[in-house]
C-alpha cells in the first residue's frame, strides 16, 4: 500500500514536472522567439511608414517652394481645417511620435527614435533626452539614450562600437546624415556636462546606455561627415 502511494506520489510530481518545464519552454520560445519576431515586424513596418511621411512633408515643402502665394491662398481658403496645410505630417512608433530613425550597420541596429522620453517610450525604442523640442540632423548636440537589455536589442550592442564606426540617422525632413564615432568612454549616470558641448555648428550626436553591470554609462560622441 505505502509503495503504492510512494508511486502515485513520483508520478504526480513528474507530471509537475513536466507541465512545469513545457510551460517555461513555452515562457522562454515566446519571450525569446515570437516576441522579438514580433518586434522587428513593428519596427520595420513604423519605418517604411516614417519614410513615406517623409516622403509626403518634402514634396510638401517641395511646393511650398515653388509657389508661395498659390500656397499662402490656399491656407486661406482652408483656415477653418484644423488640420490645415502649414503643419507637417507625424509618424507613430506605437503611440508614440516618431522623430526620425537610427541605423547603425555595425551593430545591426535600425530603430524609431521618439521624441518621449517616459519609462514605456524607453521600453519600446531609442528617444532624444536633449535638447527639449529637438529637431534631429540640426546643428548641436542630439543625445539619444536607449536601455542595454544584454540581449542584443536597443543598445545592447553600443560596447561593440568603436571610433571610425558609421551611425544614420534620418529625420521628418527625408534628410538623411551620416555620422562617424570619434570618442567613446564610460562615465557616471548622472554626467550631464557634455550635452552643451561645443560643435561649431555641426551637427553632432550622443549616444548613451547603462555598462552591462549597469554602474555607469557608456557614452560615444559621433559628428556628421
Amino acid at each position: 500500500m505505502s509503495a503504492n502511494k510512494y508511486g502515485s506520489t513520483l508520478t504526480v510530481i513528474l507530471v509537475i514536472a513536466i507541465v512545469v518545464v513545457i510551460g517555461g519552454g513555452g515562457f522562454l520560445f515566446y519571450n525569446y522567439v515570437i516576441k522579438p519576431y514580433n518586434n522587428d515586424k513593428e519596427t520595420a513596418q513604423a519605418i517604411s511608414e516614417f519614410d513615406k511621411t517623409a516622403d509626403e512633408n518634402e514634396d510638401q515643402g517641395d511646393q511650398a517652394d515653388v509657389d508661395m502665394d498659390k500656397i499662402m491662398n490656399e491656407l486661406q481658403q482652408t483656415s477653418g481645417n484644423q488640420n490645415g496645410n502649414s503643419g507637417r505630417k507625424k509618424a507613430y512608433y506605437q503611440e508614440f511620435v516618431m522623430l526620425g530613425y537610427i541605423t547603425i550597420p555595425k551593430t545591426n541596429v535600425k530603430l524609431p527614435i521618439l521624441e518621449e522620453t517616459t519609462p514605456k517610450a524607453l521600453e519600446t525604442s531609442v528617444a532624444v533626452l536633449h535638447p527639449s523640442n529637438p529637431k534631429l540632423n540640426e546643428p548641436g548636440n542630439t543625445v539619444i539614450i536607449g536601455h542595454n537589455y544584454r540581449n542584443g536589442k536597443l543598445f545592447s550592442n553600443n560596447k561593440k562600437l568603436s571610433v571610425g564606426d558609421k551611425v544614420l540617422i534620418k529625420d521628418t525632413t527625408g534628410r538623411e546624415l551620416t555620422y562617424v564615432i570619434y570618442q567613446k568612454f564610460e562615465t557616471e549616470p548622472t554626467d550631464a556636462s557634455f550635452y552643451n558641448r561645443n560643435t561649431n555648428g555641426v551637427p553632432e550626436i550622443t549616444l548613451s546606455t547603462c555598462t552591462d553591470d549597469s554602474q555607469k554609462r557608456i557614452i560615444i560622441f559621433a559628428k556628421a561627415q
